[in-house]
This record gives C-alpha cells, sequence and structure tokens, in this order.
C-alpha cells in the first residue's frame, strides 16, 4: 500500500454547537459564512489563496430546503466568485468524503489549496421530523418501517448482534456516554458542556436513563446539532510557503498522514449476514481504520495517541474500539474498564466528547474530527488536550456503516 502524499491542515474553524441557529433567526448560509471567515483567519490565509471549495453536507434540502450550498463561497468573499466548489453527501459521513475529495484535488497537482466546510442545520423542526428526514439514510421502505426513530432502532439490532456473538454488557455502554459527557464539560464548544446529569442517569434505570429502541437508551444517543466546520487543506509546497510566512516550521503544521475509506450495501442486515460467523461484525470498517493507520507508516492502532470516533450511539464506539484492534474482537469492554479510553487514559477516545457530548451536526462531523485532532497535535486543544498528542486517528461512519471513513492526523 502507497503512502499518502503529505496534505497539511493550515488551519480551521468550528462553531459552538449548541447554539440553536434557528431561534437566533439565522440560517444555513450564515453558518457557512460565519465558519468560513473564522477559518480563514485562524489559517491565516487570504481568501483568494484558496483555489477550490468542497461542501459535506446531507440533508439540507430537507431540514432547510436549500441545495447547491457550493454557491454560497462567493457571497462570502467576492474573490471566491468563480471558485470551482462541489458537495459531498454520505450521510454522517459526508464531510469526511468532502476532505477526501479535496486530498484528491490537491493529490493530483490541480489546486494546492483547498478549502473544505462541512454543515448541517437539524435544531429547526421537531424531533419526529427530524428523525424522519435523518432516516434518508436508510433504505426507504425496506429497513426500519415499524418505529418512529429508524437510528436507535438500526443501532439497536447491531447492539443485539454484538450480544448475540460476544455477549454485551450495558453497563459498559453506559460507560462510555458517562465518559463522553465528562469530556465535553471541558469542551467550550461543546453543546452539552452545561448539561447537568442526577445521580443514576448512566444507569439502566428506566425512569433516570429511558429506553428509546430495545437496549438504547436516551443517555447513548448522540445530539440532534445545528453546526459547521472547516479545515484550509494545502500541498507540501504551498504548506512549505506558508510557514516561511509564518515564521514556522513545516514539521510544525499538522498533516493528513493516512486515510481508509470503504462501503457497504446500504442494508444493516446484508452487511449482518455477510460477516455471519466472523468475529468482526463490519469486517469494511476495520479495514477503514487499518487502511489509514498503515498508509501513515504505523502497524498497529496502539501506535497512535488517541481516537476522535464515532458514537452515534454508545455501541458506535464500542465497535471502533475492537474494530479498530484496540482490543480483540468482542473485547472493547476491557479497554473501558481498564481506563485506556479516558483521556488520561494511554488511549483517549472522543477527548472532545465525541458526537454524544460535543455534538452531531451531520455534514460537519468528518470535518470536526479532522479538526479536534490537528489542534490535538498541535497542543491547541485547550481544556480537552491530551497530554503528548503526535497523531491522532478519527473513524467516522454515515449510516449503518454503509460508509466508513478514518484519517490519521499527525505532526512531524
Amino acid at each position: 500500500m502507497k503512502p499518502s502524499a503529505p496534505i497539511y491542515i493550515l488551519g480551521g474553524s468550528q462553531t459552538d454547537f449548541a447554539r440553536n441557529w434557528a431561534r437566533q433567526g439565522l440560517g444555513l448560509f450564515d453558518m457557512f459564512a460565519e465558519t468560513l471567515r473564522e477559518a480563514v483567519s485562524n489559517a491565516g490565509v487570504e481568501p483568494a489563496m484558496i483555489e477550490v471549495g468542497h461542501v459535506g453536507n446531507f440533508v439540507g434540502e430537507l431540514f432547510a430546503g436549500q441545495g447547491l450550498i457550493g454557491g454560497f463561497f462567493g457571497h462570502v468573499f467576492p474573490e471566491l466568485a468563480t471558485l470551482p466548489t462541489s458537495r459531498h453527501e454520505a450521510a454522517c459521513a459526508s464531510g469526511s468524503i468532502a476532505i477526501m475529495s479535496a486530498m484528491r484535488d490537491i493529490e493530483a497537482g490541480h489546486y494546492d489549496v483547498a478549502c473544505v466546510l462541512g454543515l448541517e442545520l437539524m435544531r429547526n423542526v421537531d424531533g419526529k421530523t427530524g428523525a424522519q428526514y435523518l432516516g434518508a439514510a436508510a433504505w426507504q421502505g425496506r429497513e426500519a418501517t415499524d418505529c418512529d426513530f429508524p437510528w436507535p432502532f438500526l443501532f439497536d439490532r447491531i447492539t443485539r448482534e454484538y450480544d448475540h456473538r460476544h455477549g454485551i454488557n450495558s453497563e459498559h455502554l453506559n460507560s462510555i456516554a458517562k465518559i463522553n459527557f465528562s469530556n465535553a464539560r471541558s469542551n467550550s464548544r461543546a453543546q452539552t458542556r452545561q448539561w447537568e446529569f442526577p445521580e443514576g442517569a448512566f444507569s439502566c434505570d428506566d425512569a433516570l436513563n429511558p429506553v428509546i429502541e430495545g437496549r438504547v437508551r436516551k443517555q447513548d444517543c448522540g445530539q440532534i446539532t445545528d453546526g459547521a466546520a472547516c479545515i484550509i487543506l494545502a500541498s507540501e509546497a504551498a504548506a512549505r510557503e506558508h510557514a516561511a510566512r509564518q515564521g514556522m516550521k513545516l514539521a510544525d503544521i499538522p498533516r493528513i498522514k493516512g486515510w481508509g475509506h470503504h462501503s457497504a450495501p446500504i442494508l444493516l442486515e446484508q452487511k449482518l449476514a455477510a460477516s455471519a460467523g466472523q468475529p468482526l461484525i463490519f469486517p469494511h470498517a476495520h479495514a477503514t481504520m487499518i487502511d489509514a493507520i498503515h498508509r501513515a507508516g504505523f502497524r498497529r492502532v496502539a501506535e497512535l495517541d488517541g481516537l476522535e470516533t464515532h458514537d452515534c450511539f454508545s455501541v458506535t464506539e464500542y465497535m471502533a474500539i475492537d474494530h479498530s484492534g484496540l482490543t480483540a474482537p468482542g473485547e472493547s469492554w476491557k479497554a473501558i474498564e481498564e481506563g485506556r479510553i479516558t483521556r488520561d487514559g494511554d488511549f483517549p477516545i472522543n477527548p472532545s466528547g465525541g458526537l454524544i457530548g460535543l455534538g452531531h451536526p451531520v455534514g460537519a462531523t468528518g470535518v470536526r474530527m479532522v479538526l479536534d485532532c490537528a489542534r490535538q497535535v498541535t497542543g491547541a486543544a485547550g481544556g480537552y488536550q491530551i497530554p503528548k498528542a503526535e497523531n491522532m486517528l478519527t473513524f467516522n461512519v454515515g449510516g449503518s456503516t454503509t460508509t466508513c471513513a478514518s484519517f490519521v492526523v499527525g505532526v512531524g
């Protein structure tokens, strides 16, 4: 496998995920414009230096009645009025696919500086309507047809599959949720940073932690979130020039060292049938992270310093633990019980708070993960900084692992 060409991250921005933009009388363009301006400022580039734009967004047409979002660039900066742009949709992995597309542009030599912006407006409708819109990433009329909330229903099915193959203890899922909400308290951009929980909220008490579907409880669920994230990517030549202008060393600029990308059939039951009798429930998810790790020049996940992973539900993070190779298949619980995944453990997972604690604006999540990892490896994560982080892994999922994407972000 060929190593990845170096793609540098000059800077970026993320909105405050606690904001409800509709209540403020603001819409998708306002979110886009604010995020782009802050990213350009943070990266220390002039708008005219951006040569191509990529947008990650899942369901702008449903939540906001808005498509063709790439047309917003020129309304924010006149210099970008003729910028080539495109939009990418892969459900909750839309932002990651936008990043990969920008990387391909740079690797091909077509452009040297690319802007990737992921965003989603989701809190402007009621919960049942939002669940219906988000259900577009399942096969309509073929799965999750007898429930009000498609994704809790489908991820309960994954929990039951874990239980069938290996056994699974709900207390370990409760621990994942508790850790991520706790991490979010230290993140000034987290949706839940000021939330308070009564004693017993992270238990199987039906009153304090109600059942949503099957074994999926309220605290297991990622948040419905408004938000955006943006990164400015550059080729090695452009990054070298940028470093010289900023009085920096090229080695101090974070870069994407490796990537992985696999997709699978949209139906969850077909994915589960394909792996029947195997230790790993989603072999393609494992392959995605291993590809990223190997392309970055590492042999195994434990050589990295932590993981920003998809936890749309706590079982999704549980899956990422053993599918990354941190534990043997079915033994994710060991990393939880041993304290390895806490922020002061030997392999922190979701120091940002993840989708459960930080929030999950669908089209932004993949971009936000890469930005958070870039902050970690440059010591710029603030209150949720983990010690001595040099290389971090992301794992982003669209649908019921229909699309899986992973990046290694590091310095040096």
